[in-house]
């Protein structure tokens, strides 16, 4: 069936831009724009399904575990990476292995993801994607400012962060809604596909019988300088860019 055809290599590229990573040899910003790319691929992706492929569609899960015991600044950007990829998100504890046999188990958080397969695997990917911008652009902000040290080096570093997620999260929004004026004037039923996918992940999300809790947001310092560079370092961030790409008869 050429739909099915289709599906699984809008499927298989996804998979392969995955692997267009920082730790695989690509800068942030060839990384970022892999996932702009992936963007394009799941909105073909949504234009080439019909009613029926929809419902034969199944709802998986995955997770990706925290760096440290404790959430970190890429929160300020999951919520957004979650709605741009049309999936629910939460945080949970999970048992890690136990050193030994005697040890008690650690428990680790981790951020788990929930919706279709291809949209998960962007979600996971654009991820990593974020946590490695967080890295790599917090290193060169704290080398280009030695003379700060102590306290306000620790209050500099956390508004740098939470300045870079923010603005991370507002272009994936304004991408979103791009993205969504885009398939408003397409032609075909791309739009009524997308309202049917995001109920059939709500349906599928409740079957699963897990209960969420909200938490609310903490107060933190800001240095509005630091703030400022870490949006500014988000502006920087290639979301637009498409990388060379040999399947255009994926991307319409």
């Amino acid at each position: 069936m050429v739909q099915s055809s289709e599906l699984e290599r809008a499927k298989a590229r996804i998979r392969a831009l995955a692997e267009k990573t920082v730790r695989n040899g690509c800068t942030d910003a060839e990384a970022f724009s892999a996932a702009e790319m992936v963007g394009r691929l799941l909105d073909r992706y949504m234009l080439t399904m019909d009613e029926v492929q929809l419902r034969a569609s199944t709802c998986i899960q995955n997770a990706v575990p925290m760096a440290g015991k404790r959430r970190g600044p890429i929160d300020g950007c999951v919520p957004a990476i979650a709605r741009f990829c049309h999936c629910i998100v939460w945080v949970e504890d999970s048992e890690a292995a136990a050193p030994s046999p005697t040890s008690a188990r650690p428990s680790v958080k981790r951020y788990v993801y929930f919706g279709l397969e291809a949209d998960v695997q962007m979600a996971t990917y654009l991820h990593t994607i974020v946590a490695q911008a967080i890295l790599s652009e917090t290193q060169d902000f704290r080398e280009k400012r030695t003379q700060l040290k102590g306290e306000r080096l620790r209050l500099a570093t956390r508004s740098f962060q939470h300045g870079l997620v923010t603005r991370l999260a507002d272009r994936l929004d304004a991408l979103q809604e791009a993205r969504s004026a885009d398939l408003r004037s397409a032609m075909g039923q791309g739009t009524a596909l997308v309202v049917a996918k995001q109920t059939m992940v709500a349906e599928a999300f409740r079957e699963t019988k897990i209960r969420l809790s909200s938490r609310s947001a903490s107060k933190i310092a800001i240095d509005r300088g630091a703030f400022a560079a870490g949006e500014q370092a988000g502006n920087g961030i290639n979301l637009k860019r498409p990388i060379e790409d040999r399947s255009p008869e994926l991307l319409g």
